[in-house]
C-alpha cells in the first residue's frame, strides 16, 4: 500500500483538516474575545503558537494510534480484521461538516454583525446644523469659581476625565474634547451649542477650591426645552475627587437611561488618569501641544509640553495617551530630517535618539492601552513607524472596524494611499460627527472625498468647515478642491490665506501644473527654492507635479535612507495626489515596506496634471 493510501486509512487528512478547521474558529473566538476584554497582544500569540504547535502532534497520533471499541491504541497493535476505522472516517466527516458549519456561523457573525455595528453614521448635509442622536451629550469645560494658580487646570482636568468615562458607554455619542472645549469662556445659550454640536443633551458644571476643601456643581440639561434631568453638589476633600468624578459619571449615565454593569464601570475607571494632581499636569501639557501647533515656534511648545507629559507618565505610567503626545516632538524631528528641513532649535542628542524616543513611546502606549479602538489604532501606528508593515493591510481593517471615535495619528495618512480610502471616509465622517468643531476633521473627510474623485461633495464641505471650523490645514484643501475643479483664480485667491510660506508657494506651483503652463512652473519653483527652506520633501512633489521625473526620484531617493523614510514617502504621496511620485526602484527600502505589506502601488491619481507624463 502506497504512503498516501495508508495516510488515507488511518484517517491522517481527516485528523489535520478537522485540527485546522478546528483551530481557526478557536484563534477567532480568542482575538474577539481578548480585544473586548482588553488582553495584551501576547496572549493571543501565545494562543496561535500553541495551535500552530498542536498541527504536528495531531497528525503524529492520527498516524501512531487507532481509536477501537475498548479505547486508544497503538496502530500497530491494531487487528485489520477488527479495525473500525471506516466507522471514525464517517465520525471525522460529520465532525468535519459540524465545525464548518460553525465556522460559517462566526464568519456571518463577525462580518455582518459585529462590522455592522461600526459603521459610521453620515455627514449631514449642512453643517450649520449637525445631526442629533438621542443619546448624545456634550461635556462642556466645569468653570473654575476660584482663582487658584491651577484651578482652571483642575477644572479643565475634572471635565475631561467625565468626558472620557462617558466615551467609553457604546450607548452614548459623546462630544469630543476639542469641541466641547471650543465653547469654553463663551457665553452662549445651551441651545445653540447643542445644535451646532448635534447632541440632545449638555453637561455643564463648576469647581470650586479652597484650601483642601473641594466643591462641585455637575447637572445634566436636556437641551431642547433646557430641563435639568440631574443636578448634585458634591461637599469633599480634594483627595476625594476621583471619587466624585466617578459619581458625576455614572449619574449621568444613568439618567440618560443607560444600564450600568461592572463591565461598563471597569471601563469607564480605566479610561481617566484617576489622579487628581496628574489630569492638572495633563492639561498644562495639553495646553503648550496646542499652542506648538498654533502660533508658538513647534519645537519650543512641544519641549514645553513634554516637561508636563513627562510628570504625567511618572505619576501615572499607565496612560497611553501620554506617551503618543509625548512622542510628538521625536516625530516631528525624524519627519524634518528626512525631508531635509532642519530644525535649528533640535538639538543633535533629539536627532540622534528620536527614532528610539518614537518607538518607546508607541510600545508603551500600546502596553498600556485599554479601549478596543484605542489599542487597534495604537497598533497600526506602531507598525506604521517601526517599519514592519507585515500585515499592516489586517491592522488598518481592524482600527477603521472599531466602532467609536477615537482615532489614531498615522491611519489618516495609510489609509487613503494604501486601498482603505472609502473605509477611511466612513471612519473620519463619524469622526467629524463626534468632533465637530475641530478644524482637522474636517480636512480629513474633505482630503479623502478629494482622493475618491467626489470633488463637488468635498468643495461643498471645504467651504462649509471653513465657516465652521477654519484652519491651516482645512485651507490647504479647500484650495485643493478649487484645483480640482478648475476653479483656478478663487484658488489663488485663497492660497493669500495660507501662512506658511512654503506651503502657500507650493499651491502656487500646484496651480501652474494644473493649468499646464510651464514657464510659470519653473518661475515658481525657482522662486520655492529660492526662498525657503523647500528640502527633499518638495523637491519630490514638485519635481512630480511637473514631471522632472529624475529630480523627484533623486530626492525621494534621499528620504529613502532616513529612520522614517518610509513614513515620510508615504505622507508625500498623500499630499502630492499624483498618483506616483517617484519610481520604486530609486526607493528600495520604501518598495521593501510595499511588498512586506502586499499594499497596491500606484496610488490613484487624484488630479490631473499636463506636465506629469508617468
Amino acid at each position: 500500500m502506497s504512503l498516501v493510501a495508508e495516510l488515507k486509512r488511518r484517517n491522517v487528512f481527516r485528523v489535520a483538516a478537522a485540527y485546522v478547521i478546528v483551530a481557526w474558529v478557536i484563534a477567532q473566538v480568542a482575538e474577539f474575545a481578548f480585544e473586548n476584554f482588553g488582553a495584551p497582544d501576547w496572549v493571543l500569540k501565545s494562543v496561535v503558537v500553541l495551535l500552530l504547535l498542536g498541527l504536528p502532534l495531531a497528525i503524529f497520533f492520527a498516524w501512531a494510534f487507532e481509536m477501537t471499541p475498548e479505547g486508544i491504541k497503538r496502530e500497530r497493535e491494531v487487528d485489520r480484521s477488527k479495525s473500525i476505522v471506516s466507522q471514525t472516517r464517517r465520525k471525522l466527516d460529520r465532525m468535519i461538516i459540524a465545525v464548518l458549519l460553525v465556522a460559517v456561523g462566526w464568519f456571518a457573525f463577525d462580518k455582518f454583525y459585529t462590522r455592522a455595528g461600526s459603521e459610521a453614521p453620515q455627514v449631514a448635509e449642512s453643517t450649520q446644523q449637525s445631526p442629533t442622536i438621542d443619546r448624545s451629550v456634550a461635556v462642556l469645560p466645569f468653570v473654575a469659581m476660584s482663582s487658584g494658580p491651577d484651578d482652571e487646570y483642575f477644572a479643565d482636568g475634572l471635565t475631561e476625565e467625565i468626558l472620557n468615562s462617558l466615551a467609553q458607554l457604546p450607548e452614548l455619542l459623546v462630544t469630543a474634547r476639542t469641541s466641547a472645549f471650543s465653547f469654553k469662556g463663551r457665553d452662549i445659550p445651551i441651545q445653540e451649542i447643542a445644535h451646532a454640536l448635534g447632541v440632545t443633551h449638555i453637561v455643564e458644571g463648576s469647581v470650586r477650591r479652597s484650601g483642601d476643601r473641594l466643591r462641585v456643581t455637575a447637572q445634566l440639561i436636556r437641551a431642547d426645552d433646557g430641563f435639568h434631568l440631574w443636578s448634585e453638589n458634591y461637599d469633599s476633600t480634594a483627595i476625594d475627587t476621583i471619587a466624585v468624578q466617578e459619581n458625576i459619571a455614572e449619574q449621568i449615565a444613568s439618567a440618560m437611561d443607560v444600564v450600568l454593569d461592572e463591565r461598563k464601570r471597569e471601563a469607564m475607571r480605566k479610561a481617566g488618569l484617576r489622579d487628581a494632581e496628574a489630569f492638572t499636569l495633563y492639561q498644562k501639557g495639553l495646553e503648550y501641544y496646542a499652542r506648538a501647533h498654533g502660533e508658538m515656534d513647534i519645537v519650543e511648545g512641544l519641549r514645553l509640553a513634554n516637561a508636563y507629559f513627562d510628570q504625567v507618565i511618572e505619576r501615572v505610567p499607565t496612560f497611553a495617551t501620554a506617551y503618543t503626545d509625548h512622542s510628538d516632538l521625536y516625530v516631528h524631528a525624524l519627519t524634518d530630517v528626512a525631508a531635509g528641513v532642519y530644525q535649528s532649535d533640535l538639538t543633535e542628542e533629539e536627532i540622534e535618539n528620536a527614532y528610539s524616543i518614537v518607538l518607546a513611546d508607541y510600545e508603551a502606549a500600546r502596553q498600556y492601552a485599554t479601549a478596543p479602538a484605542e489599542r487597534a489604532t495604537i497598533e497600526l501606528d506602531l507598525a506604521y513607524i517601526s517599519n514592519d508593515w507585515r500585515g499592516i493591510d489586517r491592522l488598518m481593517q481592524r482600527a477603521l472596524a472599531v466602532s467609536g471615535c477615537h482615532t489614531g495619528n498615522w491611519i489618516q495618512i495609510v489609509a487613503p494611499i494604501f486601498g482603505r480610502a472609502e473605509a477611511y471616509l466612513d471612519h473620519a465622517k463619524r469622526v467629524l460627527e463626534c468632533d465637530p468643531q475641530s478644524s482637522t476633521s474636517w480636512f480629513n473627510v474633505v482630503r479623502t472625498m478629494l482622493r475618491l474623485g467626489d470633488t463637488e461633495e468635498a468643495l461643498r464641505l471645504a467651504r462649509e468647515g471653513m465657516q465652521t471650523a477654519p484652519g491651516s490645514w482645512l485651507a490647504t484643501s479647500l484650495v485643493r478642491a478649487l484645483v480640482a475643479d478648475g476653479q483656478y483664480d478663487e484658488a489663488r485667491a485663497q492660497v493669500a490665506n495660507i501662512q506658511v510660506a512654503d506651503v502657500a508657494l507650493s499651491f502656487d506651483v500646484l496651480i501652474a501644473a494644473a493649468q499646464g503652463n510651464e514657464e510659470e512652473f519653473n518661475r515658481l519653483v525657482a522662486k520655492l527654492e529660492e526662498e525657503t527652506n523647500s528640502g527633499l520633501y518638495w523637491l519630490t512633489v514638485t519635481g512630480a507635479w511637473g514631471g522632472l521625473r529624475d529630480k523627484a526620484n533623486q530626492a525621494a531617493a534621499q528620504i529613502d535612507g532616513y529612520p522614517f523614510g518610509a513614513g515620510t514617502l508615504s505622507q508625500l504621496v498623500l499630499w502630492c495626489g499624483c498618483g506616483a511620485p517617484f519610481d520604486l526602484e530609486a526607493t528600495p527600502n520604501f518598495a521593501a515596506r510595499i511588498e512586506e505589506g502586499s499594499l497596491p502601488w500606484p496610488p490613484e491619481t487624484v488630479m490631473e496634471l499636463p506636465l506629469k507624463n508617468w
